[in-house]
């Protein structure tokens, strides 16, 4: 039997809506207090809503407001380590996906690929001073890790879940070295 598809308003993040967790989550990230790389675990939750079209003169993006918030293991009842609130935009006639993201440590991205409507991975790049997918952070993370590069991923996976990857290229003042701060994590479905 044929699978029918039904209409895709959102492109490739029509599979996003509704709310989300996941307890796979590995952060590898230089822990400023012990001068070392090393992993941390943790717990996630998200939530993706629809947003009224947004009209740029002739461009109209359909989308998502978003955030993401995680906790180490162990440390659920307590403050989160990781917070996230953005935007998820398809521009349909283009067919580029956005990502328009602040974390609360005071950086905010603009990043962004080209995907199709039924993309089951979507990307989204960015490079400090690029004049459409860019980078900007707060003068004392740019002292201590300047950014260098941001790449992104969602991939939606054959049992409903979605997985996403982030590497943030970091230049640490500290060491004088250039390092990969990952994150990756697989979400279900909760509502």
């Amino acid at each position: 039997m044929a699978q029918i598809l039904g209409p895709r308003k959102l492109g490739p993040l029509t599979p996003l809506v509704g709310h989300w967790e996941g307890n796979e989550g590995i952060d590898l990230s230089y822990h400023n207090n012990d001068d070392e790389t090393g992993q941390t675990g943790y717990f996630e939750k998200a939530w993706f809503k629809p947003i009224p079209v947004q009209q740029n003169g002739r461009q109209f993006l359909e989308g998502l407001t978003y955030q993401m918030t995680a906790w180490r293991h162990g440390e659920e009842a307590m403050d989160p380590f990781h917070d996230e609130v953005g935007y998820l935009l398809w521009d349909k006639k283009r067919e580029i996906v956005m990502r328009a993201v602040t974390f609360g440590r005071g950086i905010s991205v603009l990043a962004g690929s080209a995907a199709g409507a039924r993309d089951k991975e979507i990307h989204f790049n960015a490079s400090p001073g690029s004049a459409d997918w860019g980078i900007l952070q707060n003068p004392y993370l740019l002292e201590r890790a300047e950014i260098k590069d941001f790449k992104s991923s969602f991939k939606f996976n054959g049992d409903g879940s979605f997985s996403y990857t982030s590497d943030l290229l970091l230049k640490l003042a500290a060491t004088g070295e250039e390092m990969h701060h990952t994150d990756e994590n697989t979400l279900r479905k909760v509502g």
